[in-house]
């Protein structure tokens, strides 16, 4: 077990979560809690959905898009830049091999 947790109240929707956290993931968790309780107001002020498990279920469904959405353009992005890395190696090697 970690002694380095620390408690941290977080409030989301009015509601108050303790969990306990490291240090260093303070910061990030707020923002994290900030987040979560930002887009729940939004969808709840929507009028769409009703109910907190409902609103809790399609933020939590729209922040997973996101972040899945996110990866894959991380990964394409990466592929990218390994594709256009790839092609300047050749080139150099070819440069090199002219000398």
């Amino acid at each position: 077990m970690n002694r380095n947790l620390q408690p941290l109240s977080l409030t989301i929707m009015g509601k108050e979560y303790k969990i306990a956290c490291e240090p260093e993931e303070r910061d990030n968790l707020i923002r994290s809690a900030q987040e979560i309780d930002e887009q729940m107001r939004k969808i709840r002020d929507s009028g769409k959905i009703v109910g907190p498990d409902r609103i809790a279920v399609m933020t939590a469904l729209n922040l997973a898009h996101e972040l899945r959405s996110a990866k894959n353009q991380n990964t394409s992005l990466t592929r990218s830049l390994n594709e256009c890395m790839g092609n300047m190696l050749d080139k150099i090697e070819k440069v090199l091999e002219n000398k």
